[in-house]
């Protein structure tokens, strides 16, 4: 089932769970213009753009967190059917990016398309989408291109698999690191304020200051 909630009066979002890993790939629109970013298109293309659809924004670009196939396993086909531009992640997921049939025999996952990213993003880049403007945060440790956006006016980031509700992301694949991890968790998103509400890679939403007082991976050893 798809998920549609409105967070604020400007920024607006759509989770829509794909491909059998159970991953969030998210519709971020502006509603003062209707552009539309499409965030992670791990697969299951149809349903993402019945799902584009039925909010009736335009989609403009496809921002991508990270370079693992249930996240980005449906990016070349949405990006030739809908004729978007491709923007992240990082560049040191480059590796990834360029290993996609290993990783679908390694997940035992049917073959997806390569593709090549239009625009590698850096620590402090902003995506421009309508009027809004999403940071660009880089948080190593899952892998080590990962990036989160963050959206300062609505409270909102999205995390990818960096952090979950009661839980972190794994360190266990290729160039994964835990303490790297760690550290992002603690000095890059959990400082941008405990009002900040995420969308992870997978599972519900949840919010900086519910993690920073509850996980037992990153929680704070005061809470």
């Amino acid at each position: 089932m798809s998920e549609w909630r409105r967070h604020s009066p400007v920024l607006q979002f759509k989770i829509i769970p794909v491909t059998l890993f159970d991953q969030n790939c998210t519709l971020l629109w502006c509603d003062e213009s209707g552009q539309a970013a499409i965030v992670d298109p791990g697969g299951d293309v149809d349903r993402i753009l019945t799902g584009i659809r039925e909010v009736g924004a335009k989609p403009v670009k496809i921002l991508l967190t990270h370079g693992h196939v249930d996240h980005v396993g449906g990016v070349a086909e949405i990006a030739e059917r809908l004729d978007l531009p491709i923007e992240g992640p990082h560049r040191d997921d480059d590796f990834l990016l360029t290993s996609l049939p290993l990783q679908c025999r390694t997940f035992g996952v049917p073959q997806v398309r390569p593709f090549t990213t239009g625009r590698w993003l850096e620590d402090g880049d902003i995506v421009e989408l309508g009027a809004l403007a999403l940071e660009v945060i880089h948080c190593p440790g899952h892998t080590p291109g990962h990036i989160v956006f963050f959206d300062r006016v609505s409270r909102l980031a999205q995390v990818g698999d960096v952090l979950f509700q009661g839980s972190i992301g794994r360190t266990d694949f290729p160039r994964g690191n835990h303490q790297d991890l760690l550290r992002s968790i603690r000095q890059r998103l959990f400082p941008l304020g405990d009002d900040v509400s995420f969308i992870p890679g997978h599972g519900p939403m949840s919010s900086f200051g519910i993690e920073r007082r509850s996980n037992p991976f990153v929680r704070d050893p005061i809470a």
